[in-house]
This record gives C-alpha cells, sequence and structure tokens, in this order.
C-alpha cells in the first residue's frame, strides 16, 4: 500500500510504494494519480541546474545537512530539517524541497535494502561525484555500475563518509 510522504502546494506528491525489487519505491504523483519513479539523472539534472545559480559547494553543504538526516525511515524531523533548508532558497523552495525530499526518501530506501553494505552513503557518492568531482550527470548517475560494495566503500572512506 502507498505511502504518502509529502504533498506539495500544486497538489503534486511524494510516495513510497512497492517497486520490482522492494517495499520501498519512491514514486512522484500527479493531482491526477500518474505515477512516475524519478531518475537519478533526472534529479541530478536538476542539482546541477541549482547549483549553476547557487554554487556547487552550497548545495552540497545542504545536501549533506539532508543526509545527516536520513535515517532508516522518513520522519516528522528529518522532513522538518528538508523545509528548513529548502527555506533558504526563496522563491525556489518547492522545486528544491522537491528534489531534496526525492534524495531523502532514496536513502531511506538504500538503508533499508537487506544486507547493505553501504546504505545512503551510496547516494552521497553520486551527489559528491556529480557536485565536487566530475559534474558530469551521466558520470554521476552510471559510474559505480558494476563496482563490488568494497570499491564503493573505498570511494566513500577517500571523500570522507
Amino acid at each position: 500500500m502507498a505511502q504518502n510522504i509529502w504533498t506539495f502546494s500544486n497538489g503534486w506528491s511524494l510516495e513510497f510504494d512497492r517497486g520490482q525489487f522492494d517495499e520501498w519505491c519512491v514514486y512522484e504523483v500527479s493531482p491526477d494519480g500518474r505515477r512516475t519513479a524519478p531518475r537519478d539523472v533526472d534529479y541530478f539534472n536538476e542539482l546541477l541546474e541549482f547549483s549553476s545559480r547557487h554554487g556547487k559547494q552550497r548545495i552540497y553543504d545542504d545536501f549533506v545537512e539532508v543526509f545527516n538526516a536520513s535515517g532508516p525511515k522518513v520522519t516528522t524531523d528529518s522532513l522538518g530539517t528538508i523545509n528548513e533548508v529548502a527555506e533558504r532558497y526563496g522563491q525556489e523552495k518547492e522545486p528544491i524541497l522537491r528534489v531534496l525530499i526525492i534524495l531523502h526518501m532514496g536513502m531511506v530506501a538504500e538503508n533499508l535494502k537487506r544486507h547493505t553494505r553501504l546504505g545512503k552513503r551510496i547516494k552521497r557518492l553520486g551527489v559528491h561525484d556529480l557536485l565536487l568531482d566530475s559534474g558530469d550527470v551521466d558520470n554521476a548517475a552510471h559510474f559505480m555500475r558494476g563496482m563490488g560494495w568494497r570499491e564503493i566503500d573505498a570511494l566513500c572512506i577517500e571523500r570522507g563518509f
């Protein structure tokens, strides 16, 4: 059964529901009920666009605040932290709020995967690559494919997380 996480002023919402592999697939739901699962490349493009206006380091630092608030479930506190971060963006609050909540939900889902060794750090590595390393959306979204968890873990440790 779908679990609504956030509803925006325009009627769109974000929810968890069953996906192909687990119970924690993130969906965007339109006001008429159409559901789509956001892809890394889509919200990475949006992050890169925000960074062109607000600076890569600022976007990354704000993401890290969301990362630190993300645990094994979405909570009122974690959503409150994300909302506070998004408030700093004035008129762009809702668009960045949407991306940050999608990332948060993705990190929660990663934390809930059975036998995970990386958890939410896998999302942080992608965002780090996007904003501080390669600056390339496709690279950030795909460079870890085929890597073992130990190799990804080593990349995370090299970057301090």
